[in-house]
């Protein structure tokens, strides 16, 4: 990154055009507020600032323009996806990646089996490797 040159937010994030999470499980949090742009919202988002959960996604309604952070994702049981023209999807990569990178020390997917189909061992066991 240069000097002088800012990192773009929206970098960490899946993009999904025409659609919103509906949450179905009344656990799951929301949060709005108006922003100027969907930059704001994913700084926000990033940080989890002003949040009192993790924020997993956003959702950026462009007529409005209102920010509503998620504590989930599409992936999330009770949540289900709406066709909705007003609002763009935004999913942080690292909780929808199917892929480790690195050593998958930052990796919050939910794969769980190796590529050939064998479980993966629990991050609490020591069994039958250590950490």
């Amino acid at each position: 990154e240069g000097k002088g040159k800012r990192r773009n937010p929206l970098h960490d994030f899946k993009k999904t055009g025409e659609l919103m999470l509906i949450k179905v499980n009344k656990t799951l949090e929301v949060k709005t507020k108006l922003l100027n742009t969907t930059e704001q919202c994913a700084k926000r988002c990033s940080r989890s600032k002003g949040l009192s959960f993790t924020c997993k996604a956003f959702a950026y309604d462009r007529v409005t323009k209102r920010c509503h952070w998620l504590s989930f994702n599409s992936l999330t049981n009770g949540v289900r996806k709406k066709q909705d023209h007003a609002f763009d999807l935004y999913e942080k990569k690292d909780y929808v990646r199917n892929c480790i990178i690195g050593k998958g020390a930052d990796y919050k997917g939910t794969i769980s089996v190796t590529k050939s189909g064998i479980q993966c061992q629990a991050w609490n066991s020591m069994i039958p490797h250590e950490h």
